[in-house]
């Protein structure tokens, strides 16, 4: 009689929508607002990828764990030094180093002391993937970094092949989980919600229809304002010039000069926090009083300190909410400002909120990678794990796609709001799809 109730039970996931894990499935992948999705006003899709997690078959987790070991090494890759943003690898080794020293005092993993390994990552091609096997001949049980795109992607290919579970707690790419690597989660939302986010604002409730991009010439700028581009142009406003910049640039003189020939109503900048800054300075100086809207690594006391009074009503996201009252955030905040003598960033959080993930991970499988990878990857696991920067919501391809925040500059300083989500028959939405029909 067991078989009749298998297939009701089958019958019954595949009619309420339901994965056998028991996660609800997104509406669509990645959060993508029913407006935004490509060619959805003519016909579905035959096949929809990454909505269900992939498999790991292969051996390992019958090893039995070691019995000498002094310590529990956990792994970090970070941008430390000669990295345009190591302030930001800081922050993240910060995080992560806060997570280790509370996690000891709590008597460790069963009376033995986790102990971080610390990597740089140098920015160089090829270079992350190196770190990755020197922490397999340290014996890591797991690791977590690092933020450049590029370098996080040549990381996970590494992490694939010596079979070491990664947690990813700082690089936005949109791609990242689309490579389907089965050691791999993230766990901060990516710059695809933003983009979508900022489409609304800056379209639907600000009402600008021509807009000019300004963006880093990286893979950060690249595949971060991909969404955006795409989804500007479904609404019918697809974007009047794009322009580009290297980091470490100070004269953004002639890209704003083509950009001005445009005649533009609002100017999206994505950038590092100083060169955003600089560009938002030269755009008052020639001229352009347009509304600059900035992708979330504006939010940065390095942004707030170099455009000054300039910042104010600057709109941009972030993936959590810095000025949150939730209890377990401000003991963070203030056991991190303590330990540190400075107010944490999105990555300092987010890399204790990944380590602690870890931690557990480690705690619950025991010293055995593919079982830690297990934990990990286990939607019932994590799914709506809260951490310190919120809820971890993951979708098939282990990417967080919580909610994430609108942050606008008032009186010297970011503040916090919740993004608001799309409206189908928004009158902007409704103009568009008159005009494509």
């Amino acid at each position: 009689m067991k078989t009749p109730y298998r297939i009701l039970t089958l019958i019954f996931i595949l009619i309420a929508g339901l994965p056998a894990s028991g996660q609800k499935l997104p509406a669509n992948y990645g959060n993508i607002p029913d407006e935004l999705v490509a060619y959805d006003r003519y016909m579905k899709a035959y096949k929809y990828h990454f909505l269900e997690p992939m498999k790991f078959y292969g051996a390992g987790r019958e090893k039995l764990p070691p019995t000498n070991l002094t310590e529990v090494r956990i792994g970090f890759l970070g941008p430390l030094e000669g990295s345009i943003i190591q302030d930001l690898g800081k922050q993240m080794l910060q995080g992560s180093i806060l997570a280790i020293e509370e996690a000891n005092k709590k008597g460790g993993y069963k009376g033995t002391p986790f102990k971080l390994m610390i990597h740089n990552d140098v920015g160089l091609w090829g270079a992350a993937a190196n770190e990755v096997v020197k922490m397999d001949d340290e014996g890591v049980w797991a690791w977590l970094g690092t933020i450049d795109d590029i370098n996080s992607h040549v990381g996970i290919r590494a992490t694939l092949k010596l079979e070491i579970p990664n947690v990813n707690t700082g690089d936005p790419d949109p791609t990242f989980t689309e490579t389907n690597i089965p050691w791999v989660v993230r766990t901060i939302p990516d710059d695809r919600q933003s983009s979508y986010v900022l489409v609304d604002q800056i379209f639907n409730k600000d009402k600008h229809n021509r807009v000019a991009v300004i963006r880093a010439n990286n893979r950060y700028g690249r595949v971060g304002t991909l969404h955006f581009n795409r989804s500007a142009t479904r609404i019918g406003f697809p974007i009047i010039i794009e322009e580009r910049f290297g980091d470490g640039e100070t004269d953004f003189t002639a890209q704003i000069e083509r950009v001005k020939k445009t005649s533009p109503d609002a100017i999206l900048v994505w950038g590092n926090a100083k060169e955003s800054a600089l560009i938002l300075k030269q755009l008052r100086e020639l001229g352009m009083n347009q509304p600059v809207y900035g992708s979330d690594r504006m939010v940065n006391e390095i942004f707030l300190k170099t455009a000054g009074d300039l910042a104010e009503g600057i709109i941009t996201t972030c993936q959590y909410n810095p000025e949150s009252n939730d209890p377990k955030f401000r003991a963070f905040k203030e056991n991190y400002t303590k330990r540190f003598g400075q107010d944490p960033d999105v990555f300092a959080a987010h890399a204790y909120d990944g380590m602690n993930v870890i931690i557990e991970a480690i705690k619950k499988a025991g010293l055995n990678r593919a079982l830690i990878r297990d934990v990990l990857t286990d939607l019932k696991t994590f799914q709506g794990y809260q951490g310190v920067t919120g809820p971890i919501v993951f979708d098939g391809s282990w990417n967080n796609i919580r909610p994430i925040y609108l942050a606008k500059v008032s009186n010297g300083k970011f503040h916090f709001s919740p993004a608001p989500k799309w409206e189908k028959e928004n009158v902007i939405y409704k103009k568009a799809r008159m005009a494509y029909q």
